[in-house]
């Protein structure tokens, strides 16, 4: 890829080199004699620096299955006990269900993914617990604004009912900066998106760092998206996390 928007430039360049010799041979010359200078370089790179992960899981059929049968039954329950939300809103259960019965083999999967995201980290001997969890219910039109979770390291959703038109998050560039100038592109890469799509199915676990903004878009399927989001932080941060840095 870089070769060839390597190539383009160069084309592009020789062209704008003729025009400018026409118009003042002695500055195209000078034009010409840096052009020849790139040739010195025996390789390019492209540096990725502070790059923003998120991690993607996919539960076994036979495990996902069993968890969102568990899960669905008792959130319905809940459900029919309370008012219905109003056309195009959401409702979001309390954020216990960390502490149901229902969700222990759920909170295990979160539990084990959490502990490979701090390896991959490099973060060691580091305890940490589930702070809140809570159920998503998006029927028909609903959808979620943009938002972060303040107050935790790392936080994910599971997906225990999705569809089509109701299968995806979005995430937000968390460099504010990058808005100031945005030129047109010719398209979107990971270099130059300020959004990045995601697609989830049934069974889906997402982990990302708790300040990276991200949104849902209004449910198009028919159907009730019901996911499950979970924040996560070190246990006893103030006594063994937050020690001074200098």
């Amino acid at each position: 890829m870089l070769e060839a928007v390597a190539e383009g430039f160069a084309r592009e360049r020789q062209s704008y080199y003729h025009h400018v010799r026409r118009a003042n041979p002695h500055r195209g010359r000078a034009f010409a004699m840096a052009g020849q200078y790139e040739t010195v370089f025996a390789a390019t790179d492209v540096i990725r620096m502070f790059p923003t992960f998120v991690w993607k899981a996919e539960l076994e059929a036979e495990v996902h299955k069993r968890i969102n049968k568990s899960l669905i039954a008792r959130l319905d329950r809940i459900r029919r006990c309370g008012p219905e939300p109003a056309p195009g809103r959401g409702w979001q259960s309390d954020h216990d269900l960390h502490e149901w019965e229902e969700f222990r083999e759920l909170a295990s999967c979160v539990n084990h993914a959490v502990g490979r995201v701090l390896d991959f980290l490099k973060i060691g001997a580091a305890d940490f617990e589930i702070t809140g969890c809570w159920a998503n219910m998006n029927p028909p039109d609903a959808a979620h604004g943009r938002h972060g979770h303040p107050n935790n390291f790392l936080s994910g959703v599971y997906y225990a009912r999705t569809n089509k038109g109701a299968d995806t998050i979005n995430f937000h560039d968390p460099r504010a900066q990058t808005a100031i100038i945005k030129p047109p592109v010719t398209a979107l890469t990971a270099e130059n998106t300020d959004q990045v799509v995601v697609k989830v199915s049934n069974g889906t676990m997402l982990i990302f760092p708790a300040w990276l903004a991200h949104s849902v878009d209004a449910n198009t399927s028919g159907e009730t998206r019901i996911s499950i989001s979970f924040n996560v932080m070190f246990s006893a941060y103030a006594e063994t996390a937050s020690k001074p840095l200098w």
